[in-house]
């Protein structure tokens, strides 16, 4: 059962956040109306590299104000508060997954503190859904004495998870870029044994910047899209001849996994997401229908994908330091391309 106190922490929250005021440390879009209101889905930035900090916040607005779902943004900070994706160790107001009906990520390398790791891992155990993107299959990264060495994408077999969380939960960790990074792109295909699937409705051919993945998911997930290796980053461009393409390989899959607790987390996996992918309009919308599919909430023939604010995301690239910038200064709308 959730706690009173922390329902009561998020409701005033969320009403600073309709007010326009924001937390300093966090990000609340509260949904007023639509098939996700009453669910509270928490979205975690945390990547040195493809901008989750300015994706999260964007998905976040997106899925209140268009499906009205309450959403729950947190970062990675700095001593001084700032956004800062390198502090892997930090995780602002991890108090949220207590009350987690969804937890999305877009993470890599974490090790945050006990307190924050312990809420995450019972919210795991209670057989919360999950959205990862990207890099979230590497997403810990913790020494060997640690005890959350078990999370780390390189765990060894004896911490009862080889491979980490990535390989215990969506059947996948960090093994290379298969499209050459910052020059092959990424075009979409259907998994045909899945073309029905209602993570698929209103989705029509994905092109992103961001490369192909090698992934070899086991047969027991579900595959729904493949990833064509294109020879440029221009939408237009070819598929890369020879053997890089065959076979393609798996960039959008589901997992029904059964956790210690006996408890089935359903779990949609993408090596997508960087927050220039999220340009395209049916990544956004893969995106959404795996959040209600997820959440056992009926997927929209043609979910709206639209952001509610101007998005202009960063091209993907390592930071070398703080971003200087606080969580509301991510709102979207707020910031512009560099």
């Amino acid at each position: 059962m959730k706690s009173i106190v922390t329902q009561f922490t998020l409701t005033l929250f969320t009403a600073a956040a309709v007010c326009g005021a924001q937390p300093d440390d966090h990000l609340v879009f509260k949904g007023t109306k639509g098939p996700g209101l009453g669910k509270h889905i928490v979205l975690i930035s945390g990547d040195e590299e493809y901008r989750s900090e300015q994706a999260m916040p964007m998905l976040g607005e997106l899925l209140a104000e268009k499906h009205g779902f309450t959403c729950t943004v947190l970062f990675s900070l700095d001593e001084k508060g700032h956004v800062a994706p390198k502090a892997q160790g930090s995780l602002s107001y991890s108090e949220s997954l207590d009350s987690a009906d969804l937890i999305m990520m877009s993470i890599r390398f974490r090790n945050w503190d006990d307190e924050s790791m312990e809420r995450f891992h019972n919210a795991y155990l209670r057989g919360t859904p999950m959205v990862a993107l990207r890099t979230t299959n590497h997403g810990f990264k913790f020494p060997a004495d640690s005890k959350w060495a078990k999370y780390s994408y390189n765990a060894k077999a004896d911490t009862g998870w080889k491979g980490g969380f990535g390989m215990h939960l969506f059947g996948m960790t960090w093994i290379k870029h298969h499209g050459k990074h910052k020059k092959e792109g990424c075009r979409s295909e259907v998994e045909e044994a899945n073309k029905d699937h209602e993570i698929l409705n209103g989705v029509d051919t994905i092109f992103v910047e961001s490369d192909v993945y090698t992934a070899k998911p086991p047969e027991t997930v579900d595959v729904l899209l493949r990833g064509i290796v294109t020879e440029t980053l221009e939408s237009d461009s070819k598929a890369v001849e020879g053997k890089k393409n065959e076979p393609t390989q798996p960039i959008a899959w589901t997992v029904l996994h059964k956790n210690d607790d006996g408890k089935t987390n359903k779990v949609f996996n993408t090596t997508m997401g960087a927050a220039s992918d999220l340009d395209d309009e049916n990544l956004r919308r893969l995106v959404v229908n795996g959040t209600y599919w997820a959440l056992d909430l009926p997927v929209p023939k043609k979910a709206d994908a639209t952001p509610p604010s101007k998005y202009k995301p960063s091209f993907y690239g390592h930071l070398k330091s703080s971003t200087k910038k606080k969580p509301k200064e991510f709102i979207p709308g707020k910031r512009r391309r560099k």
